[in-house]
């Protein structure tokens, strides 16, 4: 599972032109499901996104997570954070979950988020979606539950 986590003043996704998530202050995170993706790398983001340590506190470090700040968490569906583009000049998506395995990872992850009592708005799976935020530092991460990088 891959994410790329930014830390933004503000995000929202539409559809049609419609906003259908919006969040102030938090995470706009985009996450790629993987085809050899288990429980276990669904239970890693689960636990890592929320907790890391990319807010900053008091004295300008960055010592304080979305819990923390009681931020609120933007969750897009994104398939191709697991291209392969070693080869040739057109990306290689075979390694990214069908949906049929990756919509009720998805689902999972956000009820997680609620669960923490989290603001989560999402995108809506396998939509073409525009997403528009202001990302805040910026603070860009990339995460993978296999440790790849």
């Amino acid at each position: 599972m891959r994410a790329v986590v930014q830390r933004v003043k503000s995000a929202n996704v539409k559809i049609d032109n419609k906003i259908v998530g919006e969040i102030e202050q938090g995470i706009l995170l985009l996450l790629g499901i993987e085809d050899t993706d288990e429980e276990k790398d669904l239970e890693y983001m689960i636990e890592k996104v929320p907790n890391l340590r990319i807010f900053e506190d008091e004295e300008g470090k960055m010592n304080k997570s979305l819990l923390d700040i009681k931020g609120s968490i933007l969750v897009i569906s994104q398939f191709t954070l697991l291209a392969d583009a070693r080869k040739g000049r057109r990306p290689s998506f075979t390694a990214a979950a069908p949906p049929e395995k990756a919509i009720p990872m998805y689902e999972k992850f956000i009820k997680s988020m609620k669960e923490k009592n989290i603001v989560t708005e999402t995108g809506e799976f396998g939509a073409d979606m525009a997403v528009q935020l202001i990302n805040d530092g910026p603070v860009t991460i990339l995460l993978d539950s296999k440790k790849v990088f």
